[in-house]
């Protein structure tokens, strides 16, 4: 898939204010500073469509991005870790929850996975909640470029290893560099595949 336009439409904390579009979305997650804005620019050939930050937790409302006029990218907040209040990162779970819930446009979530670190238990357990709500999710791995080409497989395994004591299969993964555009081809034909067969049923 070839992106030629890339546009922010909103940003809200109210699922019922999301666009009224009945276009396919994919929405992006994870833990906070996993490099989620930089991964968003990255696929869509924008160096600002999503605000970088070296301060975790900098997007804190759901933002909707149409890509090619046809499906939405959205970028919603990261979990855990964030330098918000207690009651603000309430808030923040409360809208995602509802969300993944409320919102019927939604055709799969990426979670955003920092591949330089063991698996962390939000991300396992996250992960759970959305198998256990029947919310289709894949794994993007970030930040490829900082693990050397002999420990990168290495840490990726590991993390297989761990996703299968929960999981009777592994849910379909990316290995992603911002900087290098890995795994960029893949995930967009991952979406455009999708896309294909919606248009189709």
């Amino acid at each position: 898939m070839k992106i030629s336009s890339a546009e922010f439409v909103m940003s809200n904390s109210d699922v019922a204010k999301c666009p009224k579009d009945k276009l396919p979305e994919y929405a992006f997650i994870g833990r906070s500073n996993v490099g989620k804005s930089s991964l968003i620019n990255m696929l869509t050939d924008r160096k600002s469509l999503a605000k970088t930050s070296g301060r975790p937790g900098k997007t804190q409302l759901i933002n909707h991005f149409i890509i090619n006029k046809n499906w939405f990218l959205v970028d919603l907040p990261g979990y855990g870790y964030a330098r918000v209040s207690k009651s603000s990162k309430k808030v923040f779970q409360k809208f995602i929850t509802s969300y993944f819930s409320k919102r019927i446009q939604l055709v799969s979530a990426f979670v955003l996975i920092d591949c330089r670190h063991e698996p962390q238990k939000i991300d396992l357990e996250f992960m759970q909640w959305l198998g256990e709500n029947e919310i289709p999710f894949s794994i993007i791995f970030t930040k490829a470029d900082k693990l050397t080409k002999t420990k990168l497989p290495i840490q990726i395994e590991n993390y297989i290893k761990e996703m299968l004591n929960y999981w009777e299969e592994m849910p379909t993964y990316f290995v992603t560099s911002s900087s290098s555009g890995l795994g960029k081809e893949e995930v967009l034909s991952y979406i455009s595949d999708i896309n294909t067969q919606l248009k189709k049923s």
